[in-house]
Formats: C-alpha cells, structure tokens, sequence
C-alpha cells in the first residue's frame, strides 16, 4: 500500500432514522449522517431528533429516501410508474428539508437507501431521471454515490455536485457493484476484514472484489451500516484504525460539475 499523508481526510458516514437504537452512539463517531425520510423508515419526531443531534455536534446531514415499502425495509424493487415514484422521492425531500429548516440545519446531500440506491446504480437512465428530479428541488444538493456505479455517471449526466461512497461491510462484484444481499459473502460480518477493507480504500484507493479482482476506488466516504450486530464497536474499531494511519474524519467536499462548454 502506498504511504498516506497526514492530512488525507475520509468521512464516515451512517444511515440513521431507521430503528436501530444506535444513532446517538453512531453520531459520536460519523462526520455525516443519513437520515431516513418517512418511506422505508423514519418519521418526523426521528428527523428532528436526528437533525437537533447533528446541529450539536457539526455532523453533516443528509436526506435517506428509499421505496416506500416500510414491511421490507426498502430493500425489494418495486414496480410502478416512473412519475409516481418521483413523486414518492420528493415527498420525502420536502419533509426532511422542511424539518432542516426549521431547526436550523443544512442538507448537503441526497444518499438513496436500498433496492432504489442498487437500482440506480445498475440502470443509467432510471438514475439520471431521479437524480434530475433531485437537482431539480435544490441544484447545491450533493449525491452520495456508489463509486464506479451508475450512479456516479447519472450525476456527471445532471451536473450534480458528487460525493463518492464506498461501503465498510459489503462485499463487491468484479464489476464495482454491491454483492447482492441474497448471495453468500454478501455482508462482511469479520471485524478485522472490515477494518482492514476501510484501510486499504483509504490508504491504496483499492477495494477487493468477491473473487479476488482488484478494484479501483477514488470513493472518500465510508458507509458504516448501524443495523448490524456490534455496529457501534466496529465503527470505532475504524475510525480508530483510520486516526492511527494519520487520517482525518470529517466531511469531504463534493466533487463539483464540470462547467458547460461554451
């Protein structure tokens, strides 16, 4: 692995709202917060909470909208008209950032929770068609994307401010994808293997996909899940581990868009 400077930064990040029982524990740890927007979980008393938590203690917030399929937690493909779910997308939007406003908290950024974030990072024009929808509401808002997905290309097609993400716990296929959570060796659940997968993203840029194929990564946001078991000592187990490399927690800025040509 090649050296590190002192002051490379990599920002943890949680998703919150959604009935773990860890969140104020994770929100000593993450410098940005996820938080869950009402559809696969959350509700306004959780928003507010969260949002008041983060505002105490400098945690970048962002908005968590998933399929609105609570029993399922989000994490199974709907099927329905592409304007109804837009629509499902921004109710979300509006009773997170309308919650933000009112205690005083900025959203940086928009990161899709479950089936809806795999299906926009296999399929373009379906993640274009939600990333404009969310540009479209506040064209500041940055995405938190699965880096050398599909998601990361729909961003760069809207002119959408980036943040790319790569994931603590999860294993990847050859191609750069999430290892669905059907297949075996899906989840990572080896402590030290998912501190020493966050270290070698962080200090090499590289991942290790299931079969062994060497990765490309420039993500420099880390997705701690907080619905695993032992979430909240494995989360500092790695920001512990990331300090001692010399590397800094706190958020990172998003790549910006290109300007258009003139």
């Amino acid at each position: 692995m090649s050296a590190i400077a002192a002051t490379s930064v990599i920002d943890l990040n949680a998703d919150l709202g959604e009935g773990s029982g860890h969140d104020e524990d994770l929100l000593e740890i993450v410098s940005s917060a996820s938080i869950a927007c009402g559809a696969h979980a959350g509700d306004a008393a959780t928003i507010r909470k969260i949002l008041k938590v983060c505002k105490a203690r400098g945690v970048r917030a962002g908005a968590h909208p998933g399929y609105a399929d609570p029993k399922r937690f989000g994490r199974f493909r709907l099927v329905m008209p592409l304007d109804t779910l837009l629509g499902q997308i921004r109710d979300q939007l509006f009773l997170v950032r309308y919650i933000a406003d009112e205690v005083g908290v900025p959203l940086a950024y928009v990161k899709l929770h479950g089936a809806l974030a795999n299906q926009t990072a296999e399929e373009l024009a379906f993640a274009v068609g939600i990333f404009a929808t969310i540009k479209a509401m506040d064209a500041h808002m940055a995405v938190l994307a699965l880096d050398n997905s599909q998601q990361v290309r729909a961003a760069h097609a809207v002119g959408a401010p980036l943040i790319r993400e790569a994931y603590a716990d999860r294993a990847y296929t050859p191609q750069g994808l999430l290892v669905p959570r059907t297949d075996p060796g899906a989840v990572i659940h080896d402590a030290d293997a998912v501190v020493a997968q966050c270290l070698r993203l962080a200090k090499a840029g590289e991942l290790v996909a299931i079969d062994g194929t060497v990765l490309k990564s420039a993500a420099r946001s880390i997705c701690l899940h907080g619905d695993t078991p032992g979430a909240v000592d494995l989360a500092r187990d790695i920001r512990a581990a990331l300090e001692s490399e010399g590397i800094t927690i706190a958020p990172v800025p998003p790549e910006m868009p290109a300007s258009p040509a003139v």
